[in-house]
């Protein structure tokens, strides 16, 4: 399960504006996270030739790369839901459990950790073609982020959760 909610500013304090528990199958929860995200978050309409184009504040490929990581990666053994929270200054994925094995926060902001926890899952994903299979996704997510809006996405893990934490435009 992924709960996802939307608070007017910037500290958990705050009661969502609005909330979502997102069920069902993966394909599922990937498209109405997508949806709930898409709701919430800042466009703009950038016209080029004779088709609109819509474009996010936060690049689409980073947002569902880290939806991806923390379906394919959290611990299941642990009995919580991903949460996503969308601040007035960043979006936070919250994954439950901490990092596997041998894998650090060093090793993936080098897209030099590729350690698979749910190879079923994982495998799931790969038939998707929602994943390279080779480590690099945060590097990339990372990277699009720094790009697009000139601030470093933060990892940090405590001793229930990993967090991923996409700053918003100002």
């Amino acid at each position: 399960m992924i709960v996802g909610a939307f608070i007017k500013g910037t500290d958990l304090s705050i009661p969502p504006s609005d909330k979502k528990d997102i069920i069902g199958k993966i394909p599922e929860m990937l498209s109405d996270t997508e949806s709930f995200l898409k709701l919430h978050l800042c466009e703009k309409h950038v016209i080029e030739g004779f088709l609109p184009e819509i474009e996010f504040e936060i690049p689409e490929v980073a947002l569902r790369e880290a939806v991806v990581n923390a379906l394919a990666h959290r611990d299941y053994t642990v009995s919580a839901p991903i949460r996503i929270f969308i601040f007035k200054d960043r979006v936070e994925i919250r994954t439950p459990g901490r990092l596997p094995n041998t894998v650090t926060i060093e090793s993936i902001e080098y897209g030099g950790a590729h350690v698979l926890r749910n190879p079923t899952i994982y495998n799931f994903f790969t038939k998707m073609g929602m994943v390279t299979d080779v480590g690099s996704g945060i590097f990339r997510m990372r990277k699009l982020v720094k790009e697009k809006i000139g601030k470093e996405v933060g990892l940090a893990q405590t001793e229930s959760e990993f967090i991923v934490t996409i700053p918003r435009k100002e």
